[in-house]
């Protein structure tokens, strides 16, 4: 941006209401390196939840959305300042981060990772979300020889797929009801295609043989856990990591008792020694720069930070149309 012009950034001030506005970011102090936004990606699911209060009292979403709120966590940018004792990286490096959706950040370097050269700015974007939805990978620990059923093909749906895909799992269907969405999961390692909604997805397994032994909920609709206990196998598990802001109107069924069914609970923060940000952020670019993680497709629109209200209403009404919706800082 040229130096005469604010920074900015989009705000949600209130429920339904979005603002770009400008402020005055901090200097860049020792330990701290400095990060001008080319892209920063929407997380739809989470940021029209917390725009639109899509969440009971007393939930963490609860404690969690206070406006003003800034919405956002996937930014890709270059380094344009700094501090002292900071090493391993250098001005004008691409990085990515969890920053909201702004102009410029003033982060500790900790919290950058370097982007490998030749990356799309874009498809590089896609690592926070990865990063979710390899959480749902870990807690669903699938074998090869099983079948995994992800319900809800948005994009973290799409990230689920690329890593069940990578990880060797032979069989991987995908269930949304949207074709578009079903036709991206395909191009990302998808081998079964159910166009329908979970409520129709029992009798269209069962027509395809065994149930599935995981199903993982990638949609955060409280609704889908009952047929999702449904659709699992005997003794399978169900995963869940769409992060709901209404566990009230989720619902158990005879089958969690009956036939033997494990549910787990899968999210962002599920950190471990052998598994966390370095490692997973490593681990997507190195994926994605071998093939085994393709991301083509997945970039479908991109708005201008000023367009903010026009692209979060874009989001929530026409979903079957979207993936990728980027703000450009550039």
């Amino acid at each position: 941006m040229h130096p005469d012009k604010p920074e900015r950034r989009i705000v949600f001030h209130g429920e339904a209401q979005v603002a770009c506005e400008d402020f005055a970011p901090p200097g860049c102090g020792p330990g701290h390196v400095q990060v001008r936004s080319e892209f920063t990606l929407m997380s739809t699911g989470t940021e029209l939840i917390a725009l639109h209060r899509v969440f009971e009292d007393g939930t963490d979403w609860d404690r969690w959305v206070r406006y003003p709120f800034n919405p956002g966590y996937a930014c890709v940018g270059r380094i344009t300042a700094l501090g002292s004792g900071v090493a391993g990286f250098r001005m004008g490096q691409r990085v990515c981060g969890r920053f909201p959706h702004a102009s410029l950040h003033t982060v500790e370097a900790a919290a950058i990772t370097a982007v490998p050269e030749g990356v799309d700015a874009r498809d590089a974007c896609w690592f926070a979300l990865a990063k979710i939805a390899s959480m749902g990978l870990r807690a669903a620990a699938p074998n090869p020889s099983e079948s995994v059923l992800v319900v809800g093909c948005g994009p973290i749906g799409q990230m689920l797929v690329r890593w069940l895909c990578a990880h060797g799992i032979r069989r991987i269907l995908a269930l949304d009801p949207f074709g578009d969405r079903l036709h991206l999961a395909r191009e990302g390692g998808a081998t079964d295609l159910l166009p329908m909604r979970i409520e129709d997805a029992l009798a269209a397994l069962r027509e395809r043989g065994a149930l599935p032994e995981v199903v993982v909920d990638c949609t955060g609709h409280p609704g889908v856990l009952a047929h999702a206990l449904a659709c699992a196998a005997d003794r399978g598990r169900v995963i869940l990591l769409g992060d709901n802001g209404n566990p009230g109107k989720q619902h158990l069924t005879g089958d969690l008792l009956f036939r033997g069914l494990t549910i787990r609970g899968a999210h962002d923060s599920h950190e471990t020694g052998d598994w966390n940000a370095p490692l997973i952020h490593d681990t997507f670019f190195r994926l994605h720069g071998s093939g085994r993680f393709p991301l083509a497709g997945l970039n479908t629109h991109c708005f201008a930070p000023e367009q903010g209200a026009a692209a979060y209403a874009f989001a929530r009404e026409r979903r079957g149309d979207t993936m990728g919706i980027f703000f450009e800082w550039r």
